[in-house]
């Protein structure tokens, strides 16, 4: 489950398992949790997170879009 950035006290981050689905992140702080599509950085579950928590936290996907697509690649060897 390597984490690839910490922000704000959440952790964004993949599951091992995970290799047979598109690209994703999950995202996690405590009982919160979000799951984005990094092909078009759209919220695929949400669970705890406020509305203008999650959009931020989008943002910070489409920030960081490029360097967690090669992260991915890299950890699933694609």
């Amino acid at each position: 489950m390597p984490t690839v950035l910490r922000w704000k006290g959440y952790s964004f981050l993949f599951y091992s398992l995970d290799g047979e689905e598109p690209p994703h992140v999950h995202i996690r702080k405590g009982r919160q949790e979000a799951k984005i599509w990094l092909e078009d950085c759209r919220i695929e579950v949400s669970r705890r997170i406020p509305p203008h928590e999650l959009g931020r936290l989008q943002d910070k996907v489409r920030d960081h879009r490029d360097e967690f697509l090669r992260a991915w690649n890299e950890y699933f060897g694609l």
